[in-house]
């Protein structure tokens, strides 16, 4: 069996995600995760933590993200180091923290005889945006392309403009968070996951995930869940095998590795 997770916002959560909706004093205990430039950002509870541990433990747990490898070198996740991570939304498939050659070559060919280049989704990005609320914009591992904007003056009807602009290419589009991600089809998680069951001899996989860049994994996984916030929620994506959590924030994500781990146990 294989067990995989998206990390922000399904297992992982900056401060401004954390839902804590409670009173101060039932808050839960949580743990950083994550520093960046000297400062702590990404948490889970302490409760998620232990839970996690225990699953990477027993399991092949895949962590699994569209962050770059130097991303998520920052994270550091309870447990032993998982032999298989996937990064770049798929584009990077890591063994023991080294990307798999090969499966980079087969996926840059993949990308080459499907969809528009990058070069010309960046340009398109960059010239549609307005900066007025454009912040940053950024190319991940030569594969896809994103932008950090101000959600506040973001037009509404932008992201939906540039959707069908980039699905006539071969891209699709996903807003997270601040971020807008432009990634070419084929460039999914669930490939990456199917190589590692057919590498592992894997029969079943599990999943988790709150985006529109996670329904693909979702959609391929024998069971899945998603939180209560995030893209998917929002547009009130479902599938028969998946389970909708009414969690949200760091809560779901503790939901989440302890129905991972009744799961996997049978």
């Amino acid at each position: 069996m294989v067990l995989a997770s998206d990390l922000d916002r399904t297992l992982i959560y900056s401060s401004a995600a954390l839902a804590l909706d409670m009173p101060d004093a039932r808050a839960p205990r949580l743990l950083c995760v994550e520093v960046y430039e000297r400062k702590p950002l990404s948490y889970m509870t302490e409760t998620a933590a232990a839970l996690l541990g225990r699953l990477a433990r027993e399991t092949v747990f895949v962590p699994t993200t569209t962050r770059t490898r130097e991303q998520y070198g920052r994270i550091h996740l309870p447990g032993p180091a998982p032999r298989y991570a996937i990064c770049a939304n798929g584009g990077h498939l890591l063994v023991d923290g080294e990307s798999d050659p090969d499966w980079l070559a087969r996926v840059r060919e993949t990308l080459a005889a499907g969809c528009a280049p990058l070069a010309e989704v960046r340009e398109h990005l960059v010239r549609a945006a307005d900066p007025a609320w454009l912040l940053k914009e950024r190319v991940a591992e030569d594969l896809f392309a994103y932008l950090v904007v101000d959600r506040a003056l973001l037009p509404d009807t932008w992201v939906k403009d540039l959707t069908a602009w980039a699905d006539e290419r071969g891209w699709t589009v996903s807003l997270q968070g601040r971020k807008v991600y432009a990634v070419p089809k084929p460039l999914t998680k669930s490939a990456a996951v199917a190589e590692i069951a057919r590498r592992t001899g894997a029969a079943e996989v599990l999943a988790a995930g709150d985006s529109l860049l996670d329904a693909d994994l979702l959609q391929a996984a024998d069971r899945g869940w998603r939180p209560g916030h995030g893209e998917l929620a929002e547009t009130g994506w479902t599938a028969s095998h998946v389970t909708a959590l009414a969690e949200r924030g760091v809560a779901a994500g503790e939901e989440i590795v302890r129905s991972m781990l009744r799961a996997a146990a049978g």
